[in-house]
């Protein structure tokens, strides 16, 4: 074996993970290593950038080990990590974002900052024209202002705030240099005009950022996989177990790197600019590019050269959606038994009923096994494209049944659920221009068959998969190619390293169904936004009592 190899580093919600590839995208060896995770009520979700470094330094070690490689023998690393903001002091160290002091990460899904997100949104910004025209507080800039206000102390005593990715690049090389794709997605980063919009700060709270040229948020911005100084540090490379000066690419967020790792892949159908990334995980994210900016209500972006250099970038998503059926399952009186039956077959609770589904038509026989029940499964509220932060699930049609069947229907109305959100994305995304017609699939709640079929039939779009088991360390893996300089470009990259295996088309049989079952969606979703709106008046006044149950 001569190489050269890669190391993509993924960097998720719950857990870090590092794959070694070849040039043609071959996958020869993999780790992965739990990280912690703290969640607490008012949606606050904290991590240890610590924790995550250890855990990171573990993977690579294992995964090169499991690849029998000479470490001399890599020549690129890339790293991605979910859009979460780190603040560090001076000499680098953690500074608390809450209560414990090692937890200096305010996780994506944290919504803590949600005031604020509505304060600036308020302000009408033009800089938010280009975030879908409403900021989410899943974005860096309100979050910020919450620590500014609530953590005054953390706040000033900052040297860098820093989404993961770029923390991630930072420890590993010394480089400040910030990506392209995390300040532009997530920090209000201009980039078609390579500038921050100083007004906007100012107007909202944060002026000492643009008044100290930006320095503690990134004066340097480059495009994913660019070589970043001279590669390993003494001190990563040891930890790491490679030589130093291995050329470290800039990063991605995750769900970019799935994007990357898919929608440039050689064969099936579409391209990059027809087909839609859909990242499945934890959370879920949607990808289109566009040669043109288009501006999609709801939808984020569009973002210049966020994923693909020299186009734009609409991100739409769902806040929770692996996590939003692991959730939904567990409400059902039959969950706890049924996962016992689980347990004893060696799987998760999820994957027995997908399994179980399957044993019982699986998406044919869809009508008959979900019944009347109906979810919009927005526990996290609904990122797109009616960016809704304060909407919550909906579960209509149970009855008293306790038994597995109507486990499984549940099961099932929740992935159905999730089809419809993204059918929804794509309807909005056409009313711009934007024309899809194949969903590439990624990420470990993507990799059922069964999954893949319901979300053709919801959508009914072609849903293709890619030949790569982990289509995201792909991606960062391709990173790391680009920055040894064994690619040009991140097109030849993608066609080189990636390419479709399994394409699933939309059944015609359950059209009907299915359009029938989209339109109770929409219906339910407005019910809900009826019921916030005549709430609103009594939350506001609950919050105005005092201990002494008094209205003050």
């Amino acid at each position: 074996m001569t190489g050269p190899y890669f190391i993509g580093v993924d960097v998720g919600t719950g857990s870090a993970r590092a794959g070694v590839f070849d040039s043609a995208g071959k996958m020869l060896g993999s780790s992965k290593h739990d990280i912690a995770l703290f969640q607490a009520a008012g949606d606050i979700a904290e991590q240890s950038s610590e924790d995550i470094w250890q855990a990171v330094s573990v993977c690579v070690r294992l995964a090169v080990a499991q690849s029998r490689l000479d470490p001399g023998l890599i020549h690129g690393i890339g790293f991605d990590a979910t859009c979460s903001l780190v603040v560090v002091d001076a000499n680098g160290a953690p500074l608390s974002v809450g209560d414990a002091p090692e937890r200096n990460i305010i996780v994506w899904m944290d919504h803590r900052a949600s005031e604020q997100a509505r304060r600036i949104n308020q302000l009408g910004h033009k800089v938010l024209t280009y975030v879908g025209g409403v900021i989410s507080p899943e974005m860096e800039t309100p979050k910020l202002l919450w620590l500014k206000e609530h953590k005054p102390q953390t706040y000033d005593a900052a040297w860098q705030f820093f989404d993961l990715a770029d923390y991630l690049t930072w420890r590993a090389t010394g480089s400040l240099a910030r990506s392209v794709c995390t300040v532009t997605c997530k920090w209000t980063y201009l980039a078609h005009e390579q500038r921050w919009d100083p007004g906007y700060f100012q107007a909202i709270g944060l002026g000492d950022l643009a008044a100290d040229g930006f320095v503690r948020i990134g004066t340097e911005v480059v495009p994913g996989g660019t070589a970043l100084l001279n590669g390993l540090s003494t001190r990563a490379a040891s930890e790491f177990g490679l030589p130093a000066g291995t050329a470290v690419g800039a990063g991605l967020i995750d769900a970019h790197a799935g994007g990357l790792g898919t929608v440039g892949a050689r064969g099936g159908s579409g391209d990059v600019q027809s087909r839609m990334a859909y990242v499945f995980g934890t959370s879920a994210c949607t990808m289109s590019t566009t040669k043109d900016p288009a501006f999609v209500p709801g939808v984020w972006g569009p973002y210049y050269s966020a994923m693909v250099p020299g186009l734009w970038l609409n991100e739409g998503g769902q806040s929770a959606a692996g996590a939003a059926i692991d959730q939904l399952v567990q409400y059902h009186p039959a969950s706890a038994s049924t996962r016992d039956l689980a347990k004893t077959d060696g799987v998760s609770l999820v994957a027995w009923l997908a399994r179980e589904a399957e044993r019982r038509g699986g998406a044919e026989k869809l009508p008959e096994l979900v019944g009347n029940i109906h979810v919009v499964p927005e526990f996290l509220g609904n990122r797109s494209p009616h960016a809704e932060p304060d909407a919550k699930a909906l579960i209509a049609g149970l009855g008293i049944d306790a038994n597995i069947d109507t486990l499984i229907g549940l099961y099932l109305a929740g992935l159905v659920g999730l089809g419809y959100g993204v059918r929804q994305i794509i309807e909005a995304q056409s009313e711009q221009g934007i024309a899809i017609d194949t969903i590439v699939v990624s990420g470990g709640a993507a990799q059922n068959p069964l999954v893949r079929q319901i979300l053709a039939d919801a959508t009914n779009l072609i849903v293709a998969a890619s030949e790569a088991d982990e289509p995201v360390l792909l991606g960062a893996a391709m990173l790391g190619a680009l920055a040894c300089g064994h690619f040009g470009t991140v097109v030849e990259a993608m066609s080189a390293m990636s390419e479709l295996r399994q394409s699933y088309e939309p059944s015609a049989n359950g059209r009907g169904w299915h359009d029938t079952r989209y339109k109770a969606y929409a219906i339910l979703q407005d019910a809900a936004r009826t019921v916030r709106s005549s709430e609103k008046p009594l939350i506001r006044q609950h919050a105005s009592v005092d201990g002494t149950g008094l209205v003050t």
